[in-house]
């Protein structure tokens, strides 16, 4: 590898096909940064493949440390830096909590919360030794105002946000920004993905009646009117370029209602919720 202009390396994680994370790594490109796609299998991110000379494709695995090694000393090795670390990667799930697999809560939270720790503490030192760089933590507007049947996912995003906000205060004296991002229904494969893992678990014992509704659930983000992924990315990667990146940044359909419901009383959040979901 070798970098392409003077703009800054980008590494980010879940950048399959069809992904925020795929656009993300487009939008990257185009504002003249060499950016580092990652996802589990190369395989996965077929269309990012010779789309342009400042884009890499690397497979890693966020929920291991020796994957996420490797690839943090391949890209600094050959690319001499990481200025910008974009935790995208995330697994959504879709199950009423009184029944959950105990194993899909550590599933989602292996991957949602532990594996961008991991690539936090791989990347921070290089950052820290330069006293510069972004760090990037995509979360999501459900963690604002948590909703029935996705309490899993808004857990674990809720974990993200909250060592965002601790992280954001322990690395600016090294010169390190945090910026936690909260999209809101973006069209992406979330949904596809979703679907899959709750038709694997699904055989409720105490749901059965709310099964039409809970299965809705899983893609309540990607209706006709949601946010396409490519208007998101653009939004996003400007702030996060910014000299001074902002704190905290949300866009995307729902993101306005679920911003309101934070900051509502619970009876109403409890109320509007009951209407939506019919629990």
């Amino acid at each position: 590898m070798a970098i392409s202009g003077d703009g800054p390396v980008v590494l980010i994680t879940g950048c399959t096909d069809g992904g925020i994370g795929h656009a993300l790594a487009l939008e990257f490109a185009r504002r003249g940064c060499s950016v580092v796609a990652t996802s589990r299998a190369v395989e996965s991110m077929k269309a990012l493949q010779g789309v342009g000379p400042n884009i890499w494709l690397r497979a890693l695995d966020v929920r291991s440390e020796a994957s996420i090694r490797e690839t943090v000393e391949g890209v600094v090795g050959e690319l001499g830096r990481i200025d910008v670390l974009v935790n995208n990667a995330g697994v959504h799930l879709v199950a009423p909590l009184a029944e959950a697999p105990m194993d899909s809560f550590h599933t989602i939270f292996d991957t949602n919360v532990y594996g961008p720790m991991r690539l936090i503490q791989a990347v921070a030192p290089h950052m820290i030794q330069r006293r510069q760089g972004k760090i990037v933590n995509v979360g999501s507007v459900s963690a604002l105002a948590p909703g029935p049947w996705a309490g899993v996912y808004s857990a674990s995003k809720s974990a993200l946000h909250a060592l965002s906000d601790t992280l954001r205060l322990e690395l600016r004296s090294f010169g390190i920004s945090v910026t936690t991002v909260a999209p809101g229904a973006i069209s992406s494969n979330l949904g596809n993905s979703s679907l899959q893992t709750y038709d694997k678990i699904a055989d409720w014992k105490f749901y059965k009646e709310f099964e039409s509704t809970i299965r809705a659930r899983t893609d309540i983000s990607q209706g006709p009117k949601s946010t396409p992924a490519h208007v998101f990315a653009k939004k996003m990667v400007a702030s996060v370029l910014n000299k001074n990146p902002p704190r905290w940044f949300s866009y995307g359909r729902f993101s306005t209602i679920l911003a309101i419901l934070y900051y509502l009383p619970l009876s109403i959040r409890d109320y509007f919720y009951r209407l939506v979901f019919k629990c």
